[in-house]
């Protein structure tokens, strides 16, 4: 594991080399997109709200609350990865708004909602999946650009969010249906 982090340290340090304040500015920007879910849940509340959009809706919620409490509750606690730039003084946090977080590395939590999300939505429209998945990429990539994850935080983040919406899609379905069956209007 050790040489896995130090060769994803020499992709920072590269990164770090390369960036420019414009590029901050941009890759800040597209992070905020990620920022606690809270564009992902957005979207889904909307999709909530209209009935050929329901599921899609559901599905993306239940994606959301599973990774919430697997991928930051559990996940984030037990493996207590530290982030980069506490491991390594040297990476110096390309973050132009906010503040450095306290919370764990792995997996990055911005990737993983942006992810469910976004495969959520593409499992039931495949032309929106794929704006929302090109979105979740520039987030996943984000996050690696302004230091606050590891290239394999992401990588799993991303894993993860396809395979958390993938199951919620079939919890959804389920639930959808029951509720359906008692409540046809629905």
């Amino acid at each position: 594991m050790e040489a896995i982090t130090q060769w994803e340290l020499e992709i920072l340090h590269r990164i770090q080399e390369s960036a420019t304040d414009l590029g901050a500015a941009f890759w800040s920007f597209i992070t905020y997109f990620g920022e606690s879910g809270i564009f992902w849940i957005a979207i889904a509340l909307f999709l909530l709200c209209f009935k050929k959009t329901r599921l899609w809706g559901m599905t993306m919620s239940i994606a959301l609350v599973i990774g919430l409490v697997l991928g930051n509750g559990v996940m984030k606690n037990l493996f207590a990865r530290p982030r980069p730039y506490t491991l390594d003084p040297d990476l110096h946090l390309r973050l132009l708004w906010g503040e450095m977080t306290k919370d764990f590395s792995f997996p990055s939590g911005h990737t993983l909602a942006s992810f469910e999300a976004a495969v959520s939505l593409f499992l039931y429209h495949k032309k929106w999946g794929i704006a929302a998945l090109c979105l979740a990429t520039l987030i996943a990539f984000s996050r690696i650009f302004l230091l606050v994850h590891y290239p394999t935080d992401v990588i799993v983040g991303a894993a993860l969010g396809a395979l958390f919406a993938v199951l919620a899609s079939h919890l959804a379905r389920k639930f959808y249906n029951a509720l359906q069956k008692r409540y046809p209007n629905i």
